[in-house]
């Protein structure tokens, strides 16, 4: 640490500071005093010293503090301990030890870090090489992270090179040199494993679902076996697998169904095989969530119309709809259904004519989110009365045509104000003429556009903020502006896409609950805490805490756990640990004012077990990283001689200094020493009778 003092201001003007405290000092103390001359002279110096130490904080002097520390070249184990690397490199640990110890005694600074954790004190032997997936670039930026700005200029990387999750490591930048130290095994194990199985991870009840598993197998030509496809130890379905080359893939499809809700759990078995290394990777575990969600859309039209078509088209292409049409002038009835619409649109209804005017009554008294579509035989006064959000002052029937400009200020439904351009080139609708207003709470998605000229007058609305859902498509012809977009584009993304969207948002179904729990992630590894988010809310909708929660837990063979907890804003979560691989359900329960309330959901644990899939060492990649960062490829054998080029070619320490300036007066001590220095001069004063 050096200090050194600055001036803000020439350093003569100490001399003005000196000659202030001695003026300041006669002028007190030249009178004749009562006390002696020796003590006279002795205060008047006090005083002297006082009004000159003041007067000099005046001039605003600087310190600068100026600290140098040294920092070590550092050296970094970076160990893979997953599992795949586990018969070669617990062997590799106490060379990593012993190199280490030597290092350190060499004037490095030496760390140890695992894939999950640094070692502490570079105890290597501490190290359990039970991981069960390998990211090798999260280790390497976890190493970057943990000593950015520091002297870190090697990391050793132990590993079989085999990466599993995440991007290769080679592709990464360090700031550091990284020598890769191999272990494993680069020739293919004799074995047949199931690479990879590929399915939906959702699927609709009652409906045929694919299942695909991918085979590889190496080295066992002629051998035959089969792979199944089970539900809770069941077989749904075997096939034969006839090994025909000594490196082997083949892809096998299955089909299934069920009929039962909620995430099923399925496995994928391969029959074991004489001569192969491992059987652990002959199964794979899949889980399916099977919904019966699809929404229902009533598509309701007083005629027939090209319109319906393209509505019918746009809303089909969309697995998670069950779409019902309706014309009302071939039957006036509507199709029986087991549940409420989620959403209704209503061509040209209602109408002049008087038909399904009644049944919009019905739907807007259940607050099912209604899209009107206008048109000539529209009924608008009537339209105004019903739908609350857009009101249209028609004159006498007549109409306009417009074409749709977007409106850009609209960022309710994520929309590509770019290509929504081209709804200025599409063709006009019929829409009424007259004045348009808007309710409070209603945006604006499309303006009406006159020819060249641009109008404020909406052309599609949207309202969401009450109880229920309204949009308003104020003219008729949709269908003409899917054929032209195709005409000019090849394609009918800009028009489906902006319905799709319109319609996802009137029919996704708002959750009014005041009590909810629920798995932060529908999927969890083994091993990781399942963690549990808890909202409950008062009648105004306003979260409230100091509720106890009952959480029950229930596995596929029946058995339950309960836990209770008490839901607080600064712990609204709740972590369950110990959970093996399988589907969970679970009840949550709390008393609320309105009475006992409940909230059920499910959720996964996965055992991903990827260190199975490939156990075949990669030393091209460990080769290629050395080469990217500067570093060398170290094979196992060779530690003690990378040591030793180490310890010849040591790096510089690196010396790291810091300046601080602090202005004079800031600093404490200063202010106590002139309260002494008065308290003293005043006391001596007052002992001698002075005043």
């Amino acid at each position: 640490m050096r200090s050194e003092l600055l001036f803000q201001t020439p350093y003569w003007f100490i001399i003005f500071c000196l000659l202030a405290g001695a003026a300041y000092a006669w002028l007190l103390y030249q009178p004749v005093p009562s006390w002696g001359k020796k003590l006279n002279y002795g205060l008047a110096f006090l005083r002297g010293l006082t009004v000159t130490a003041i007067c000099f904080l005046l001039l605003s002097p600087l310190i600068r503090k100026t600290e140098t520390t040294i920092d070590k070249a550092k050296v970094v184990f970076a160990i893979d301990n997953s599992e795949s690397v586990k018969s070669y490199a617990a062997a590799q640990l106490k060379n990593v030890s012993a190199a280490a110890q030597e290092l350190t005694t060499a004037g490095f600074e030496v760390s140890i870090q695992t894939l999950d954790r640094p070692v502490k004190n570079n105890e290597a032997d501490s190290i359990r090489f039970d991981k069960n997936k390998t990211d090798l670039s999260g280790l390497l930026q976890t190493v970057k992270s943990n000593f950015e700005g520091r002297n870190l200029t090697d990391v050793v990387l132990l590993s079989d090179g085999i990466v599993n999750q995440g991007i290769s490591p080679a592709f990464g930048r360090y700031p550091f040199k990284v020598n890769t130290l191999a272990v494993g095994d680069t020739i293919p194990d004799l074995d047949i494993s199931i690479k990879d199985v590929i399915s939906n991870r959702v699927a609709y009840l009652g409906n045929d679902f694919p299942v695909k598993a991918e085979i590889v197998a190496n080295g066992l030509a002629g051998k035959t076996t089969t792979v199944s496809l089970k539900q809770n130890g069941r077989i749904i379905e075997t096939q034969k697998v006839l090994i025909d080359k000594a490196s082997f893939f083949k892809s096998y499809d299955f089909k299934t169904t069920s009929s039962q809700k909620g995430v099923q759990h399925y496995t994928v078995e391969l029959g074991s095989v004489a001569g192969e290394s491992s059987t652990r990777n002959n199964k794979r575990e899949i889980y399916i969530d099977i919904i019966d969600g699809r929404q229902k859309i009533l598509l309701l039209a007083l005629t027939p119309h090209p319109d319906i078509k393209a509505l019918r088209s746009l809303i089909e292409s969309n697995d998670n709809y069950d779409l019902d049409v309706q014309i009302l002038t071939i039957s006036g009835n509507l199709p029986v259904t087991s549940k409420p619409y989620d959403l209704v649109i209503l061509h040209q209804v209602p109408n002049v004519l008087g038909q399904g005017n009644a049944m919009v009554r019905k739907f807007i008294d259940a607050k099912t989110p209604i899209l009107y579509i206008l048109g000539n035989q529209s009924a608008v006064p009537l339209v105004n009365t019903l739908n609350r959000s857009l009101t249209i002052s028609a004159m006498n029937g007549q109409t306009d045509k417009v074409t749709a400009r977007y409106n850009p200020s609209f960022h309710m439904l994520n929309l590509d104000a770019e290509s929504l351009k081209l709804m200025e080139r599409l063709p006009p609708l019929s829409v009424p003429f007259g004045e348009y207003n808007l309710s409070s709470g209603t945006e604006t998605i499309l303006y009406q556009k006159v020819g060249t000229l641009n109008t404020s007058k909406p052309l599609l609305i949207l309202n969401t903020t009450a109880e229920q859902k309204i949009a308003v498509l104020a003219g008729e012809g949709l269908w003409q502006w899917r054929q032209e977009e195709y005409a000019l584009t090849n394609k009918q993304d800009v028009v489906d896409n902006l319905f799709q969207k319109l319609i996802q948002i009137l029919s996704v179904r708002e959750d009014k609950r005041k009590f909810r729990v629920y798995p932060v992630r529908a999927e969890f590894e083994a091993g990781e805490q399942v963690v549990f988010q808890t909202e409950v809310y008062n009648d105004i909708y306003e979260q409230i805490y100091g509720q106890e929660v009952k959480l029950m837990i229930t596995d596929e063979k029946g058995k339950s756990r309960q836990f209770t907890y008490t839901h607080s804003a600064e712990n609204p979560r709740f972590n369950i640990s110990g959970l093996s691989e399988g589907v969970y359900r679970f009840q949550a329960s709390a008393s609320l004012r309105a009475g006992l309330e409940k909230v059920n959901g499910q959720f996964v644990i996965r055992n991903a077990d990827l260190e199975m899939n490939n156990t075949t060492a990669d030393f091209g990649m460990l080769r290629e990283l050395a080469k990217n960062t500067g570093g060398e490829f170290v094979p196992s054998t060779s530690l003690a001689q990378f040591v030793q080029k180490l310890k010849q070619n040591r790096p510089s320490d690196r010396l790291d200094s810091s300046e601080e300036m602090v202005e004079l007066i800031h600093l404490k001590w200063l202010f106590f020493l002139l309260v002494i220095l008065m308290g003293i001069e005043w006391g001596l004063r007052k002992y001698h009778g002075g005043y």
